[in-house]
This record gives C-alpha cells, structure tokens and sequence, in this order.
C-alpha cells in the first residue's frame, strides 16, 4: 500500500483519474476528453497512434517521468472511431460530465459509452447492408447455446445445438464479436479458431438462475414461453448473458430489443460451413470473384439487403412459406406497374430498421428524425399498392403494416424542413409550435434588425458614412469608427479598443440589446431541444409497431429483387412438391452466365435426379469442360427455388431438399498442417456422416489429392456406399475424371452415367459444355495443358508418353484390374439366398484346417470348383 501511495503522489491530478477510470475498464482502449480533444496514453496512446496513423509523442506525468500521449479533436470522433473498432478494439468513450469553466480544479469525467465490435450505433462503424452482431456462445457438455443480438436493429436470436451446428451459424451470421466464458477460451480457439474478435466473461455470468432473471426482467414477463424459447436452457443462457455485458458496456437503453426468436434447425435447409463457402453464397473464395448475393441483390433498402442475406444462407423448407414467395415474385413479374411504383415509394425509406432503435436509445439526431418522417410518408402508399392486388399474400402484408398516421403528423407539425444536424444548434422547429419560442426569435432576429437601425440613426447623426456595427466575443456588439473619423465621436461613446486603422467603441443601448438577444438565442436552443426531445419521446412509443413496419418493408424489397432478377435473367417460377424427384431443364449457372463476355451465350443444361431410377448422375469429362459448374449450378438453383426466387431454367420441379453437401474444390490448411487430401477427406467425411433422406450430395473429383489408385478406390467406395445406404436413398452428382467409375452404372441399377461433351478438331480439342449420356472414353489433360500454355516440348513429350503407355496396354491392365474388383452391388439378404452359396458355405463349414494336408485342401477347393461351376452352367 506504501508503495501505491507513493506513486500516487507522484502523478499529477490528472492523470490519477485517468488511470482511475481505465482501471475500471482494463480492456479497453480508454478515449479521455481533455479540453477539445480526446487524448490515449500509455499502451493505448502507442496502439491508437499505429491504428489511425497520428503523432505519438509524450507528455510529463509529474515526478512519475512521462507518458506516451497521441490525441485527435473531439470533433473528429466520428471520423476514427471507426478506425479503432474495425481494428477490434473495444473503445471507452470517456468525456467531461460538467463544464470547466464553471468548476474549479479538476474536472468530472466518466465513460458515457463503451463501444466495441458488436455493440455500435454509430453509423461510420455499421454497414448499412449487414447486420453488426454481437454473438454469445456458452459451452455446455455436447450441446451448445449460442445467441445473436445486432444492437442497431434490435433483432435478438438464440439456437441451440452440437458444435458443428455452432459453427454453421457463426459462418453464416459472420458476428463482429464473440463473447463467451473465460474458462472455455481453449476450446472456443480449438473448435472455432481465431478469426472472430472475442472478449471473455466470468464464469458466474453463464448461471442459468442468473440468465434466466436477466431476460425476464428486460421483457417485463414472468417466464419465456411466450418467446417459444423456454425448454432452450443453453439459449437461455447465452441470450441473458447478453444483457450483462450490455450493462457491462454503459448500454442502458435497450427498450428496442423488443423480442426474442428461436432460430428453428428444423425451419431451413441444413448448408453446412463447407457447402457456403464453396457455393459462395455470400462472399467469394477468391479475391474478385462474384458471390451470388451480388447477382440476386437488387434490394433498394439496407433492411432489404440484409434481410436478403439471411434468406441467402437460410433457405426454407416449409413449402407453404416458400410457394407464398413464388406467388408474390409472380405476380410482381406479371405487374409491372406495380413493381416500379413499389420501387418509387421503397427507395426513401433509407434503414428504417436502424432509425427506430435510435429513436428508442435517444440517440437521433434532427435530421434523421426529418429521414424517419420520409419513411413513414411512404408507407401508406405502399400499403394502398398491395392492398390494392389480387393476390392473397400481398393483401396479407398491406395488413401487417402502419403508417402511424399520429406521429407524421406531429414530425410534420412541429420540425421544420431543413433541420441542423445537432438539435442544441437551434433553428429545427416551426413557428407556431410554442408562443415564448416565437417571442424569443423576434427578439433575437428582428432585435439584429433594430441594430441595423441603430447604425443608421447614429450615421446621420455623426456623419460618419463608413460606421458599422459588429460583434466578437471578447466585447459583444461594438461601433467601429475609422481614424478619419475619430473627431466626430460622441463623448458619451465608450472606447474599448484600439486598431491601427480604427477605434472600437460600446454604447449603453447597444449593451441592453446585446444582453437581449444573446439570452433569447440561449433561451431559444433549450425551448428547441425541449420541444425536440418531446417529440423523440413521443415517437419512442412507436418503436414496436415501426419494428413490424421495417420487417414487412424488408421482405417486400427482398422480393421485389427477385422480381426484377426474374424479368432481368429470363428466369422461370420452379414447382416444389414433397416428392423425391429433381428435375431442371436447361438450368444455368446464375452467376457465370453474368461474367460471360458480350454475345456468348451460357450452354444449359437438364439434370434429373429420384429415388428409384437415376439416385446418382456420375458425370464425366476433361478438365474446364464445365463438370464443376453444372454442380454448383443444381445447388443453386435448388436453393433459390426453397428461398423463395425463379430460378436460372426453362422448367425446374423441385422436390423439397433438407440438406446440401459439397465437395467441391481444393481449400488448402497448411498454416493448419492439413493437406489438401486430408481437408478433402475431412469434408467428405462430414457428408457421410450426415446424410438424410433428402439430402443432395455435389462431388467433385474426390481422391485427386492422392495417388491414382488410393484415389479411384476412394471414389469408387463412396459412390457404392452413396447407392447402397442403408436408410437413405441420397440424391448424387458426381463429377470425376476417373472414367473408369462408368463401370459402376453396370453393376448398380440407379448409377447412370454421363459426360460433358467435347468435340476433337485435329490435335485441338473444343469444350461443348453439353451434357449427354454415357461415360467419357478419355481424358484430355494434354489438350488443357496445351491450353494453358505449357511450352510446346513438353507438351509434346507429354503425348508421346501417352502414346507409349496407351500401345503397351498398360490403360488395359489398369482397367482389367478394375474390372476384378470384387463387386458389392447385391443387397445382403439376396446373397444369403443364393443355393450355391449356401452348398459351398456347408462345404467350408465342414472343412478342419488344423488337420486338413495341402494336398487335400487342393482337392476339396477342385470339389467346391466344380460344384460351382455345374450349378452355373445349370443356371
């Protein structure tokens, strides 16, 4: 404790509260207001100084030698903010809480605010097209609960499930933060690697009695039925554990967060985090490649866009939801007219989402509540438009919204058109709103008008022809008089100061004025700023119904996309049924087909898959024939049939899906110490291990990653375990360039095999992109080198090894072996059945190898041949 005080004495006042205060938030990056600036010290000062590129430099800190110091104006708070967050930083806002002129000494300081990754309002830190979410994960024995809240929208959501559901939803919400217990910090790194910023709690935040009151108390409700959530108690806990470090963070004011949603698994199709990234629903694998978020977002609001993402990675297996949403795209396909009025009226609504919970948290400023005003003016037209329309879902939504007709009128009433951008700069409401308001403007703006007369009335009086009158505030308003005119001054003038071409003098009246108007002027902002927060707080009671209103907006705007892509790409409405069956005619890829150069067209293609006769597709073909896009293009159009958008066909009828599976593509961990084979084997794994009746499985040249014959047993195991599973009967396209699987479709009933057609003009070899029956005879490797541009000799030298391999039949021995592997295309209980398996069965049950002689054992194996053989020239 000496030690402590000693070093206490050493500091000065100032920084004393500094480290007073940053000790009560020791991770995070404490911005102290000093005067008009906000300064870091310490670690944070070197840390600030890296991430927004400003002088470091240091400042004396009493007999405690000195401090590092970098600093910016307060002014420009909004402008690095961002910086700091982006960089993962959680930021303490820390300001002066009384004015330093009207205190002596130190000045009272404290955090206002507590920003940090997941928790923002600020809209240079947000993305106005993705949701900022905070995520809570806690960690129970098999079983996790995970839960995300986006604090700028006021969306709440918690789900529960194994680590690998865990991880699908952190891949597919993509969350700015992460927090979780500090205990389990080893096993979040293991099971969801480093890529999130995190920041770890007390283990007694995670008790369930604790969690459970945090919730109940914030929904004012005695138990979490209603939210549909009440036997989820690792949600439970996980969304309480929430509201704790918004507590933690200074976030007092969270009327917004209105509600609470299950996120139901069994709702939405299960995409695992492979299949979204190698789909590329939303972001691409490669740096400049296009997502197909980019082809189907045409949203014009920023609701509608983020709405649109969590479609994107959560397509519906409700066939009910989902043809309610063909219907609506349909009709504004058919309706023209109204889907450009949609448009004209759905533009200005800006994020209406994200203005409400402003309005609930008291944090709008004038002009935003001017943006909340447009918003609601166009909702009443929207609602008329759908209304308005024969159709039964459309008339469905016009019901579910309000135009809150009370508060436009009273934003209309009382704020005037161009408002400041603070509500303490004035000059926001209408005349006519309050009687002291007006009285004070006419003093303070026709009072600047007896000024005038006051400078008129004393030129003629003096004849000084260059007299002004002006105002600092060092003297207020003052007259100035030129040297040239210093004879002519009244005596009852009064100098107050001298220039080198001028005096300055005050009158008597003018300071009575003076006084006047600069009361009205401060009168006048806090009457506005009354006035203003009146009507914050008025608007504040319409929080949960403008919720419902961006909700239904956003969905409209998603399908209103749709609309557009579907007249724009000539796409068709698909049939979802509950049968077995998948069925495309001339699908197309909807990405590729937009990156093709002007006047190439895509080559479509028809894929059929079902239970009974074509289970799986085994698709065959040379490298950049197109195998891979004819893959992800069936997924796709899968998938946005079941999100709810035409999709890139002639024709599809889709029978429900319930999961996707890819493999497709090579993702190297190598930083890992995973090979491409071993993440290969990895992923694969994952499909076979959770397949279902109506899974759809996408195979990519499995066991291309090892050698040819590790490679070909590989593929051809999977594809006779795909066709002979024991439950499922899995829908499977499965792209190889080991031709020698055309085999299989001889042996198993529902393999058929296809190839993507090439056509050989001399040594040249041209893709058809074209799918068409039957298995390839070779591959055209030579050909795609010579492509690519290897050089010349060794392409050349590459034919000639083939050659030679080709005419000394190796191609032969490898395909006669292949033809003797033993089959395993007959169902067990056939087998059994077999009568001459059960005679030599008998034979060999009789057999005693410890006493049988070589000689013998050769006789009874010629006995067994020859039983085998009458029996099957019988047959």
């Amino acid at each position: 404790m000496a030690a402590t005080k000693t070093k206490d004495t050493k500091e000065t006042p100032l920084m004393k509260q500094y480290n007073a205060i940053k000790a009560k938030h020791p991770g995070a990056l404490l911005l102290f207001r000093v005067g008009d600036f906000y300064e870091t010290f310490g670690e944070d000062a070197v840390k600030a100084s890296k991430t927004l590129d400003i002088v470091l430099t240091k400042r004396a800190n009493g007999a405690a030698s000195h401090i590092e110091l970098a600093g910016f104006p307060h002014h420009a708070l909004d402008s690095y903010l961002p910086k700091l967050v982006r960089a993962g930083n959680r930021v303490a806002i820390c300001d002066q809480l009384e004015d330093p002129k009207a205190t002596k000494g130190i000045v009272k300081r404290g955090v206002t605010e507590l920003v940090t990754p997941g928790l923002s309002f600020n809209d240079n830190v947000l993305d106005k097209n993705n949701n900022n979410y905070l995520a809570s994960i806690h960690f129970s024995k098999d079983i996790f609960g995970i839960a995300f809240l986006d604090l700028s929208t006021g969306e709440f959501l918690t789900a529960r499930g194994n680590a690998g559901y865990i991880d699908k939803l952190l891949q597919s919400f993509k969350p700015s933060e992460v927090i979780f217990c500090k205990s389990h910090r080893d096993q979040f790194e293991e099971l969801f690697q480093d890529k999130y910023n995190t920041y770890c709690l007390d283990e007694w935040v995670f008790a369930y009695d604790y969690t459970y009151e945090n919730l109940v108390n914030h929904f004012k409700t005695s138990s979490l039925k209603g939210f549909g959530i009440e036997n989820l108690p690792e949600g439970i806990v996980a969304a309480g554990a929430v509201f704790h470090y918004l507590k933690e963070t200074e976030h007092k004011e969270v009327k917004h967060i209105s509600s609470i949603s299950r996120i139901e698994e069994d709702r939405y199709v299960w995409l695992d985090k492979f299949t979204i990234r190698n789909l590329e629903l939303v972001y691409p694998q490669q740096e400049g490649g296009v997502p197909l978020i980019d082809v189907l977002d045409q949203t014009v609001t920023p609701m509608g866009s983020r709405l649109l993402k969590k479609w994107i990675v959560l397509p519906m297996k409700e066939k009910t939801t989902i043809e309610e949403r063909h219907t609506i795209v349909e009709a504004l396909v058919n309706d023209e007219e109204c889907l450009e009025s949609l448009l004209k009226y759905l533009k200005p609504i800006g994020d209406l989402e994200r203005l409400i919970s402003k309005v609930a948290v008291g944090r709008i400023n004038p002009r935003e509540m001017l943006q909340l005003k447009k918003a609601l003016s166009n909702i009443a037209p929207i609602r008329e438009l759908l209304r308005a329309s024969p159709i039964e879902p459309l008339k469905k939504l016009a019901d579910r919204l309000n135009p809150c007709e009370f508060l436009l009128e009273k934003i209309e009433k009382e704020l005037k058109d161009d408002p400041p951008l603070q509500a303490n700069q004035g000059n926001l409401i209408k005349e006519g709103i309050d009687e002291e308001l007006d009285e004070l403007r006419k003093i303070a703006f026709s009072g600047k008008d007896y000024l005038i007369q006051i400078q008129q009335r004393e030129t003629e009086k003096t004849g000084i022809g260059s007299l002004k009158i002006a105002y600092n505030k060092v003297f207020g308003y003052y007259l100035e008089v030129t040297n040239a005119h210093k004879d002519k001054v009244p005596d009852e003038w009064i100098r107050k100061q001298t220039l080198v071409n001028a005096e300055r003098y005050i009158t008597e009246e003018l300071k009575q004025y003076e006084e006047k108007i600069l009361s009205a002027e401060e009168k006048l902002v806090v009457i506005e700023q009354k006035i203003f927060n009146d009507l914050v707080i008025h608007a504040a009671d319409f929080v949960t119904e403008i919720q419902q209103n961006a909700r239904v907006l956003a969905m409209v705007d998603c399908l209103s996309s749709f609309a557009q892509i579907a007249k724009k790409n000539d796409y068709s409405r698909p049939a979802i049924d509950e049968s077995a069956i998948i069925d495309i005619a001339d699908g197309r890829h909807p990405v590729i087909e937009q990156q093709l150069p002007l006047g190439e067209e895509y080559i479509p293609n028809d894929v059929y898959l079902d239970n009974d006769s074509q289970q799986i597709m085994i698709i065959t073909g040379p490298n950049m024939a197109g195998k891979s896009a004819l893959l992800r293009q069936t997924a796709l159009i899968v998938l946005m049939a079941q999100m709810g958008s035409f999709v890139p066909a002639s024709k599809a009828s889709i029978g429900l899906i319930d999961k996707v599976f890819t493999r497709v593509g090579a993702s190297d961990n190598l930083s890992k110490g995973e090979s491409t084979f071993m993440v290969e084997m990895t992923e694969t794994a994952s499909i076979l291990n959770n397949l279902s009746e109506r899974s759809l499985v996408l195979m990519d040249e499995i066991g291309r990653g090892t050698s040819t014959y590790d490679g070909i047993s590989i593929a051809w195991s999977i594809v006779e375990f795909l066709h002979n599973h024991q439950k499922f009967k899995v829908k499977t396209l499965f792209a190889t360039h080991y031709h020698e699987l055309n085999q299989l479709a001889g042996d198993f009933p529902r393999i058929k095999n296809f190839n993507v057609s090439v056509k050989e003009v001399g040594d040249k070899v041209i893709f058809m992109r074209k799918l068409k029956k039957g298995g390839s005879e070779h591959s055209f490797g030579i050909h795609v080198a010579q492509m690519a541009g290897m050089p010349n000799q060794v392409v050349i030298r590459a034919s000639e090894i083939m050659h030679h391999l080709e005419k000394d039949k190796i191609r032969n021995r490898t395909s006669k072996k292949l033809e003797e592997v033993p089959k395993n295309n007959f169902q067990l209980n056939l087998f059994e059945a077999d009568p001459r398996f059960e005679k030599i069965q008998k034979l060999i049950e009789e057999l005693d190898i410890n006493t049988i002689s070589p000689v013998e054992a050769l006789l009874k194996l010629n006995e067994i041949k020859t039983n085998f053989g009458k029996e099957t020239k019988s047959d």
